[in-house]
């Protein structure tokens, strides 16, 4: 009978002592670099995103926006005057020449509520401009603001809620994410500007 041999279990090579160190580190530096990755989204979330923190305050002004539009606008433009403590000024744009129509002034607004609102006034056809700026074909009712009637537009879907007056010469939108009560102060709040007079 041939003696069984005995199985020889080979021996596992010993890894050099740099080598499982940089092993045993590789789980704290994948840690770190995560941790990394996280506070730089953070940041970015922060300081850019944020989409419920505070609207900073823009450097528009509104005193020298009006200013141009009045300037260039052929219609008579209006301005909101003396809006609730809070409200921020967003962002301003005019666009359009007496020459190359039509003219157009977009004027918005973070309001104290937190939500948005804007000013959208043209002598573009309102029969294009309104539908454009309220995202809707027709009114779902009426509102009364400072003795005038206002349609109301609402856009479930976008949250969007606007008020539309027609005016000789000029169509005004007010519209945005603010509720109906916040956006008939923005409406109530335009004033109308005084052409500035030829000179002899």
């Amino acid at each position: 009978m041939r003696p069984r041999l005995r199985a020889r279990t080979a021996a596992r090579p010993s890894r050099p002592p740099a080598e499982a160190e940089r092993l045993r580190g590789g789980g704290r530096q994948y840690t770190t670099a995560a941790g990394a990755c996280g506070g730089l989204v953070a940041l970015i979330w922060l300081f850019v995103v944020r989409p419920d923190g505070p609207a900073a305050p823009s450097r528009v002004d509104i005193t020298q926006q009006a200013a141009r539009l009045r300037a260039v606008a052929p219609y008579q433009t209006y301005v909101p005057r003396g809006l609730p403590a809070g409200w921020l000024v967003t962002g301003s744009r005019i666009t359009g020449t007496p020459g190359d129509g039509p003219v157009a002034w977009h004027l918005g607004f973070r309001t104290v509520l937190g939500g948005y609102a804007a000013v959208e006034e043209s002598d573009e056809d309102p029969a294009a401009f309104v539908p454009r700026m309220t995202n809707r074909d027709r009114p779902v009712g009426a509102q009364q603001v400072a003795g005038a009637t206002w349609e109301r537009y609402h856009r479930p879907d976008k949250r969007q809620y606007s008020l539309a007056r027609r005016l000789p010469g000029v169509t005004i939108v007010v519209t945005g994410t603010a509720s109906y009560d916040e956006l008939a102060a923005l409406a109530a709040a335009l004033r109308p500007q005084l052409k500035p007079q030829s000179q002899p």
